[in-house]
């Protein structure tokens, strides 16, 4: 199998869905209730299964932030986007190559690999290559 640091740097997806929200235990209370979200602390986890490789299983996280979230700046917009990539190192360089502004240096942990940037209308994006098989081994 090819490793991540092999292949043409890129968004391989959504790798999840973050939202300001003025109570987000009701949030994610109502999504329970009412869409059958199975809520955590950190609100809910997707899983899928990919079509490169096939048939590996990849997770996109949705979370409701309080309001006040500093995590998203310096956008003012209500939500980020996480964006599953390959390659995040070289994708990195070719951002900065490109005049893209970089937020913060390349975070590691056991699940992957977070940087964030801006977009050409200051809207913070999250990119995160995964390291899903941390999350197979998770209980459910």
């Amino acid at each position: 199998m090819a490793n991540s640091s092999d292949q043409d740097p890129k968004v391989t997806g959504i790798g999840g869905v973050f939202f300001k929200s003025q109570d987000p235990a009701k949030a994610k209370a109502w999504y329970e209730v009412h869409l059958g979200f199975a809520t955590d602390a950190y609100g809910t986890m997707f899983s899928f299964l990919s079509t490169e490789p096939p048939h590996n299983k990849g997770y996109l996280q949705w979370s409701p932030f309080k309001a006040d979230t500093t995590y998203f700046a310096p956008s003012t917009e209500p939500y980020m986007i996480n964006y599953r990539v390959n390659n995040l190192e070289q994708l990195v360089t070719r951002l900065r190559e490109q005049g893209v502004t970089i937020l913060d240096e390349i975070a590691t942990y056991d699940y992957g690999k977070f940087v964030h940037i801006l977009d050409l209308e200051n809207r913070k994006i999250e990119l995160w290559e995964p390291i899903d098989e941390t999350f197979d081994q998770s209980p459910e």
